[in-house]
């Protein structure tokens, strides 16, 4: 089939199945459209129209692909067919179950950015480049888990990097910081593309198609498998910042607006995530036992390392890239831990794990979708995002507190909200997946399980530190700066997008059960044997006997609380509070800012045991007093925390790329004779070759 048009692929049936398949083509056609009257309208529409118009345009393409999404998450068949002007199929978009799961989770964060947008970026500052790209950016994040085909695949990944590279560099003229991370950024996203690229190109020969029904046939266990296995897993984990190739992210999510970092961890690194549940659920699923433990590795050494830069960034949008980095190794921790033990046939325990790792990946969509928005909303009323120059916002902006700190629970994975309820069904699926009886093939199973479970349980220990830092410093604790003493609330549709995202991780906490049942019918031959809801919203795991009920856990807190408030209120009543002014100060009474911790020597002690892993340079500066060695003016103690990976794998390739390119311009000097010469020499080697 030949030129350029558009249809709708349509099954022949009646009643409502027949409406929800017709939705699903005309969904997906209603974006192209939407997107396409954005970039017009953010090309034709004045500056002081630009960010309303096209808010409201994203906010709709977001909100259609909810629907979208919602339909084929529910079993809707049905998508659009693009013909196109090349000897080759159509292009064909049709989202099954876990395609609309994601699109479900990238318009849903779509909608919060778009919300936000609207409020951060006015007048002089709706800038037309940004307002292009993001709807391409956001289209390109919809069609990707539509895609049914490796070409349409690759089409919209690359729509996708495309507009989120534009929207980062959209702001490089009044930050020169800007120019480098997106050269980065660009340069990773490339080598990612050209993995997965390979990786198709493996199967499609092997296979002798690009349709995703033709790459299901490959054997999962013969070489092109396996090769095109390990290109995936570099392509699909760089974009989903797994180590080492998570090395754009400190970088790139710092220096992009925040609703743009919030759109690419909240949304973005999902994609990452569904290429690893495409190629080890869909297309190459029963793979070798060593398939899942090269993922378990990946993601656990990727989850601790996140952790743990976090821990000690005193950057507030650094620590929050780092521990995206962590999250996402948990998520593929938990699809390592599916396929291992889907391998020894421990089914239950196989697909509580697969799905305690999308439970992961939906609620990490929430919680630092709104952690980015929160600190954009921190970063638009002071103009800081370092923690040690923060302090008292606490007070001065209630709603952004309240949003950020419900999110900073759930990053920590408090009872009660998404985070928690997602690590302890991965737990439940790691402890009782040790529990392999008997035969050898289970001893890697045996040894990995328990490995596993410490690792999130340090990650656990070191995320409840990291958001207690980052929360207390910035929002308890006095103002360190006049900017933050001069704070004041952002926008009415800033406060709307965080107040949404916070809801969220709140609902899905306190409401997992009918959540997690969903979820289970994209990954799971028998949905409901390995996940029910039970009670007002609880969660059951049937095939290993683990039940979890929220509404009950704040029920008996409010029990073991109520009696204790009570208490304290009759004590303050009786014994009503009087401030004292000590004559010597004393007690704290006039204890100053830069008297409290910072987060860097909040910090310091991890910086100390972690020291070998770290490696932290330090730079200490005396000042003495004129004329003397004894006694001291000033010390000044510098601490830097850089990424082992960047300073130890990537500096030193890409100093060789450029002593190479120092050789091969005295090479390439522009002498008309040395090029004769080089042409001579070419032609000579080429008929040697071929006489022989």
């Amino acid at each position: 089939m030949t030129g350029i048009g558009v249809g709708l692929l349509l099954h022949t049936q009646t009643g409502t199945g027949h409406l929800l398949q017709t939705g699903i083509g005309a969904g997906l056609l209603l974006q192209l459209g939407l997107g396409a009257l954005a970039v017009v309208s953010a090309l034709l529409a004045a500056p002081s129209l630009r960010s309303r118009a096209g808010g409201i345009l994203c906010t709709l393409i977001a909100v259609t692909g909810f629907a979208t999404g919602l339909a084929a998450l529910l079993g809707a068949t049905g998508g659009l067919l693009i013909p196109i002007a090349l000897p080759m199929d159509p292009l064909l978009l049709a989202p099954d179950r876990l395609g609309g799961l994601f699109m479900l989770i990238v318009s849903g964060v779509g909608i919060l950015v778009s919300l936000y947008s609207m409020g951060s970026t006015r007048g002089p500052d709706a800038s037309r480049t940004a307002w292009v790209a993001m709807p391409v950016f956001l289209v390109g994040m919809q069609l990707v888990p539509a895609a049914t085909d490796s070409v349409s695949f690759l089409l919209a990944w690359e729509i996708m990097t495309l507009g989120s590279t534009v929207l980062l560099l959209a702001d490089h003229a009044s930050r020169a910081t800007v120019a480098s991370a997106g050269i980065w950024y660009s340069a990773m996203s490339q080598l990612s593309f050209f993995f997965i690229l390979a990786g198709f190109a493996v199967l499609a020969a092997a296979s002798g198609g690009t349709s995703f029904t033709n790459l299901q046939a490959i054997e999962p266990g013969s070489w092109a498998a396996n090769v095109a296995f390990v290109l995936f897993l570099l392509g699909f984990g760089g974009k989903a910042e797994l180590v080492p190739l998570h090395v754009w992210v400190p970088r790139v999510l710092p220096e992009a607006p925040s609703h743009v970092s919030a759109a690419m961890s909240g949304a973005m690194v999902k994609i990452g995530v569904y290429g690893g549940l495409l190629v080890c659920v869909r297309l190459l699923p029963d793979g070798p036992a060593w398939w899942g433990i090269a993922i378990m590795l990946v993601g656990g050494a990727s989850a601790l390392y996140g952790i743990l830069q976090a821990s000690v960034s005193s950057d507030l949008k650094v620590l929050l890239a780092y521990s995206t980095t962590e999250n996402m190794g948990l998520v593929f921790l938990g699809l390592g831990a599916s396929m291992l033990l889907r391998g020894y046939d421990a089914q239950a325990a196989a697909d509580a794990a697969l799905v305690a790792a999308l439970l992961l990946a939906v609620s990490h969509a929430a919680f630092k979708s709104t952690l980015f928005l929160g600190a954009g909303a921190i970063i638009h009323a002071t103009g800081e995002r370092n923690l040690d120059r923060l302090g008292g916002l606490g007070a001065r902006m209630p709603v952004t507190a309240a949003a950020f700190g419900i999110a900073s629970l759930g990053a920590a994975a408090i009872p009660i909200t998404s985070g928690f309820v997602a690590e302890w069904m991965l737990l439940q699926s790691l402890i009782h997946g040790g529990r392999l009886d008997g035969a050898v093939v289970s001893v890697a199973a045996s040894v990995a399980m328990p490995l596993a479970v410490a690792v999130i349980a340090l990650t656990a220990g070191l995320a409840l530190l990291t958001f207690v830092k980052a929360y207390g410093i910035a929002f308890l604790a006095r103002p360190r700066s006049s900017a933050a003493a001069d704070a004041r609330e952002v926008s009415p549709l800033m406060q709307l997008a965080l107040v949404l995202g916070a809801l969220f991780v709140l609902a899905l906490g306190l409401l997992p059960g009918p959540v997690a049942a969903l979820v289970a019918h994209t990954v799971s031959p028998s949905p409901t044997a390995a996940v029910q809801a039970v009670g007002l919203g609880g969660v059951s795991l049937p095939g290993i006997g683990a039940v979890l009920d929220p509404i009950m856990l704040v029920i008996l807190s409010a029990l073991v609380a109520i009696p204790v408030i009570v208490s304290i209120i009759v004590s303050a009543r009786r014994h009503p509070h009087r401030t004292i002014d000590l004559p010597w100060g004393g007690g704290g009474s006039r204890a100053r800012p830069r008297m409290q911790y910072t987060a860097t020597s909040y910090a310091e002690p991890l910086v100390r045991v972690f020291d070998d892993v770290l490696k932290p340079s330090r730079d200490v500066q005396v000042t003495h007093v004129a004329e003397s060695r004894y006694l001291v003016e000033r010390v000044q103690v510098e601490q830097r925390v850089s990424d082992v990976f960047e300073t130890r794998l990537y500096r030193p390739v890409l100093n060789l790329f450029q002593r190479y390119g120092i050789v091969v311009r005295h090479v390439a000097n522009g002498s008309i004779h040395r090029y004769l010469s080089y042409s001579f020499v070419a032609l000579l080697i080429v008929l040697i070759v071929v006489s022989l």
